[in-house]
């Protein structure tokens, strides 16, 4: 099987190039990056890409693929609302046409975020634009997946965007206790997607208990 993953540096997007990398049912995994990184492998490619709204020279690089993850994203606050709009939405809309033009018979697995709102009438932009990506992608010709985790702890130590996500981390044990809807673990989320990516899923839309419940099967 042929990979194609947009922000494999990321929390989760990290480990679920692991997981392919890792996996002998996959022969290649193109890595779309801003600059290239240190990872080697024999089945990795990356590719630099130095506008996510423009894919119209490396066309080639999205045919054959059977499965793309979407993981690029900025934590709201940390940019400018039009610049946050443009990586939320136009990124990850720009990024599914490419795959539909070469690739129509692909799955594309999108990570979204609990509250998504697909009415596109919330006053959270952040609901509002992941709900706008989610309608956009959906309407294309390919099999679609997103993933709305609530609060993502992460298992491995990172340094947090923001005061706030220091405060859930401390918090998480509390939140974890609140029950299946609020919060998940960064290596269950990323083993789930990459296994929806593989296998289908009976819903196109998993919100955070779904999760938890794919990955409870898992086990």
């Amino acid at each position: 099987m042929k990979i194609i993953i947009a922000g494999s540096s990321g929390m989760i997007g990290k480990l679920i190039l692991t997981n392919c990398l890792n996996s002998s049912k996959i022969s290649e995994v193109i890595s779309l990056v801003r600059k290239p990184t240190s990872l080697k492998h024999e089945k990795l490619r990356e590719l630099v890409v130095l506008d996510f709204e423009d894919y119209s020279q490396h066309g080639t690089s999205f045919k054959d693929i059977d499965i793309a993850f979407f993981c690029l994203g900025v934590y709201t606050g940390q940019v400018a609302d039009d610049l946050f709009k443009t990586i939320t939405v136009n990124y990850a809309v720009k990024f599914a046409k490419a795959l539909e033009e070469k690739s129509p018979q692909a799955t594309i697995c999108l990570l979204s975020g609990a509250g998504a709102d697909r009415t596109e009438k919330s006053k959270t932009s952040f609901a509002r634009y992941k709900g706008m990506a989610e309608n956009q992608i959906s309407n294309l010709n390919l099999k679609f997946h997103s993933f709305r985790p609530g609060y993502i702890f992460p298992v491995e130590q990172r340094n947090e965007p923001n005061f706030a996500y220091r405060m859930m981390r401390v918090l998480y044990p509390l939140i974890n206790f609140l029950g299946k809807r609020y919060s998940i673990k960064s290596t269950e989320l990323a083993n789930v997607m990459f296994f929806v990516g593989m296998h289908g899923a009976d819903k196109q839309i998993l919100e955070n208990q779904d999760i938890l419940n794919y990955s409870h099967k898992q086990q």
